[in-house]
């Protein structure tokens, strides 16, 4: 715990404030507390909050978010349990990143945090990340990145990617009586729908992530019962795996749907439309100083209960970072023996779960900039 800042007070106070719909309370909470602990915080155009200490390189980055899903659940505390929205994703991250950023005497080095308000919904706080707007830092972006997320801390170098689209298939009505006549656009589904199951049929699966997947999750088509359709919409869930990128996705799902439907039909795909990038997949190298320092500080923290290497199995803005050497990290789990706990009305994390993952990332910064 660092002098004159305590991650579980700050904690116990975060989730008692709603941020699900609007965060503006939370990051002045957040503003404040940096204020008090004599660190000068900047609030950028798109939201973030951010602050800097030290100076060259290395240069590590600490991030994470302020936003939470909805609903809004209740604050309580049980025991050595804090549970309530936001409680592991992310607050209890933030805790124990703040409390790592405020310990931290960057001698060797300068360590950003970067706290997001938008991460559940668009990142466009992420996407919109320029570190240079900070005094002193020249580059927009750091060396390496640690993101907090609820891994059970665990080090997590992986994610797979989230990509959303439709596939438009195009005919030409006619009477149902006479259905040689157009071009059905249904029909040709069947095709197109071949085409998604056996997408990946000829792709190796990655190292560590395993397969991509690629999902049909909504179809609409056909206006009259007694016609043949003109159109008909595939929607589709893409969970990409490296190299893989959003725009080669689409050209090669569109070619591919194109050579399994007839000739007649038109053939398009368009990811959804948003205002930012979709979260890519990334991978980390293990060899890397993040993953190996923050590893091995885990494993210490926790008497060797945690600090293994692995993938994260849900999309982060940690993808809006790489390639530079990037680690999901945090208190928490997303998920528990009984079920759901993050974006669950059962959301909660453990106190001394935090106080490790405080302690984990302060050696680890120690090692890394100290």
């Amino acid at each position: 715990m660092t002098d004159g800042f305590d991650p579980v007070d700050f904690l116990d106070a975060a989730v008692r404030i709603e941020s699900h719909e609007d965060v503006t309370e939370m990051r002045e909470f957040l503003v404040e507390t940096l204020d008090s602990a004599g660190v000068d915080p900047h609030v950028d155009d798109a939201g973030n909050t951010l602050a800097t200490r030290g100076a060259g390189s290395p240069h590590v980055v600490l991030n994470t978010h302020v936003d939470t899903v909805s609903p809004h659940v209740d604050y309580r505390r049980e025991g050595g349990v804090i549970h309530g929205r936001g409680a592991c994703d992310a607050k209890g991250p933030l805790a124990a990143i703040l409390d790592a950023f405020l310990g931290t005497d960057p001698a060797a080095g300068r360590l950003t945090l970067a706290v997001t308000p938008d991460e559940e919904v668009y990142s466009t706080g992420a996407a919109a990340l320029d570190l240079s707007a900070l005094p002193g830092v020249e580059s927009s972006a750091g060396d390496a990145y640690v993101v907090g997320e609820p891994t059970g801390l665990d080090v997590c170098t992986a994610a797979k990617g989230r990509f959303e689209g439709t596939i438009t298939l195009s005919g030409t009505n006619a009477h149902a009586a006479e259905p040689e006549s157009g071009v059905n656009a249904v029909a040709a589904a069947e095709g197109a729908l071949s085409a998604v199951r056996t997408f990946d049929a000829d792709r190796d699966p990655h190292p560590s992530l395993g397969p991509a997947t690629l999902t049909p999750t909504v179809v609409e088509g056909g206006k009259a019962t007694n016609q043949v359709p003109a159109a008909c919409a595939i929607t589709v869930d893409r969970r990409s795996v490296p190299p893989e990128s959003a725009a080669g996705f689409r050209e090669s799902l569109e070619r591919a749907v194109d050579d399994a439907t007839p000739d007649p039909v038109g053939v398009a795909f368009d990811l959804t439309e948003r205002p930012t990038p979709f979260l890519e997949a990334f991978a980390t190298d293990a060899d890397e100083p993040v993953v190996r320092h923050l590893a091995d500080a885990a494993a210490r923290a926790t008497d060797g209960d945690a600090g293994t290497v692995r993938p994260f199995t849900a999309a982060t803005e940690a993808s809006y970072f790489s390639p530079a050497p990037t680690v999901v990290f945090g208190p928490g789990v997303l998920a528990d023996e009984r079920g759901p706990v993050a974006h669950a009305d059962r959301e909660y994390v453990r106190i001394a779960e935090v106080e490790r993952a405080a302690a984990a990332l302060g050696d680890a910064l120690a090692a890394l900039v100290g």
